[in-house]
Order: structure tokens, then sequence, then C-alpha cells
């Protein structure tokens, strides 16, 4: 007996698998952030530290420049005590106006300027004492430089010893271009008569920037010693100004109050009283006795 067979029928397929395409790509994961792109957005996210407080960028300007201005001083009078009131004097000037100070382009530019006026000023050989003769500096250089006069000194100091340009000098001085170079080629010709030994215009320019460049390794006051020394001095001109002030009103209503009366004067002639009769100071008209005297 012959058995018959029937084909078997493929296994179905979904209608997900029916409808998808050999060639359609597999979704790929994110692409992961590059390092910059992490950082930048790290950097945008952190806060930004907050700004230093006047206190702070006035200690750290005394900190970064009272040093070197002490020692530039110093070159320009020669005395070491000088140089260290004139500094702590042009400090407290900063910070009395230090709205101004922390705005100027060069801040360190402004605080010398008031170091080197105050330095060179010329009542200040008036305060120095009758028993304390300067000792005369080691270096030739510097013994040169402080035979020159005050705004010859200056203005090669600056120029060749600090490197600033003729106008930078004209403008720390408040002088004239003109006046500047004029000062500047006396001094450089001063400095290489005075130096014992001949020496190149160069060599003398180096020398000066080289002592310029030191630091006074002196120990400074403290920064915040130097702001309490400017508070109380303007507390103290301030009640100056008001005491004054005070007095001058006091003067002023004590010659209001306390001054005599005017004096009227003598009457005017015709003055009569209230009988018609002339008063007793006035004499009669002439010709014409007074009412007391007649019968």
């Amino acid at each position: 007996m012959s058995q018959s067979t029937t084909p078997q029928s493929p296994p179905a397929r979904s209608p997900s698998q029916d409808h998808r395409s050999p060639e359609s790509p597999s979704p790929e994961p994110p692409a992961p952030q590059s390092p910059s792109v992490e950082s930048a957005s790290a950097e945008s996210a952190a806060p930004t530290p907050p700004a230093p407080t006047p206190v702070e960028s006035f200690d750290a300007l005394y900190a970064e420049s009272a040093p070197a201005l002490v020692h530039q001083t110093f070159l320009l009078t020669g005395r070491r005590r000088h140089a260290f009131d004139s500094v702590e004097h042009a400090f407290q000037r900063a910070w009395e106006h230090w709205p101004e100070v922390s705005h100027d382009p060069d801040p360190v530019a402004w605080v010398r300027a008031q170091a080197y006026e105050y330095a060179l000023a010329p009542w200040h050989r008036y305060r120095l004492r009758p028993g304390s003769p300067m000792t005369p500096p080691a270096d030739p250089a510097h013994r040169a430089l402080l035979e020159l006069p005050p705004p010859y000194r200056r203005t090669v100091l600056l120029c060749d010893g600090l490197g600033l340009s003729v106008e930078e000098a004209a403008e720390e001085c408040a002088a004239s271009v003109p006046a500047t170079v004029s000062r500047l080629r006396h001094a450089r010709a001063d400095l290489a008569r005075e130096v014992a030994e001949p020496a190149d215009p160069d060599d003398l320019r180096a020398r000066l920037s080289e002592l310029a460049a030191a630091v006074s390794t002196a120990t400074l006051p403290l920064a915040r010693s130097v702001r309490t020394g400017s508070e109380r001095r303007v507390r103290a001109r301030t009640r100056a100004v008001y005491g004054l002030t005070a007095v001058l009103l006091g003067a002023v209503v004590f010659s209001a109050v306390g001054a005599p009366p005017p004096d009227p004067g003598p009457a005017p002639h015709g003055r009569v009283t209230d009988d018609g009769a002339p008063p007793r100071d006035e004499p009669a008209p002439p010709g014409k006795a007074p009412a007391s005297a007649r019968p």
C-alpha cells in the first residue's frame, strides 16, 4: 500500500520581519563628547571668583611694588630712612585716593610719582638732623647720580634706570617733552663727567639699570599699618578743618553781638523838642535866646 506524502509549508513570519529591509542599519549608540567640550561646559557652569576687595587690591599692590620703590627712592636721595618715609607717604596718599588709583592704567606709576615728589621736595633739607651726615654710597655711579640736580636725577633714573620713554617720563614729571629731552641730555653728560673712570654712555645706562633693578631687602611696615596711618591722618585733617571753621564762625558771631551800638552823631540843626525849644545840647539859632532864658 503506497503512502502519499504532503509537502510541509514553511513557518509563518512576523509582520515586523516582513517589512524590515536587510539593508537598514541598526541604531548606533550616541557618540561621546570630546574632552574640550566637556571642559568648556564645566568652566561655564563653574561660578566666577568674586572680585578682590579694595583692601586686598591695595595690599597686593603694596607687597608687589613697595620694596622696589624704596630702593629707587634711596637712589634719588641717598638716605634710607627718608626713602622709607617717602614710600609710606606715597602709599598713604594712594589709599586716600584709592578709587582713582585702582582705575589708573598704571597704579605703580601713580605711587612712584608721589614717592619721588615727596622725596625730592626742597623743604626736607630742614627736617634733616644736623648731627647725621649722609654716608657716601660705595657705587661710583650712585655717587655721580646724587651730584645731579633733582630734576635731572629723576629724569635719568626714569629713562635709563627704569626704561621709560621720554614721553612717559615727561608725563610722570609733569614736564614738556623738550624739557625732558634737555634734562636727560645734560644728566647723561654730567654722569659721564662725574664718574672717576672713563665709561661708555651705554655702560653707564646699563649700570643705572642694574642699580634700579635691585630691590630693598629691609623689613617694610605692614600694609595694614599704612592704611591705618592714612585713615588716622584723614581724620586729624578733618577735625582740624572743622575746628578752624568753628573758630572763624565764633569770631564772626562775637564781633557781631559784642560790638558797641553805632554813635548817632550830632543832631541836625533846627531839631526841636516837644515844647518848641531846641535841645539843651544844641545851641540856639543866632539872634534868638533859648526858651529857658526868656523872662
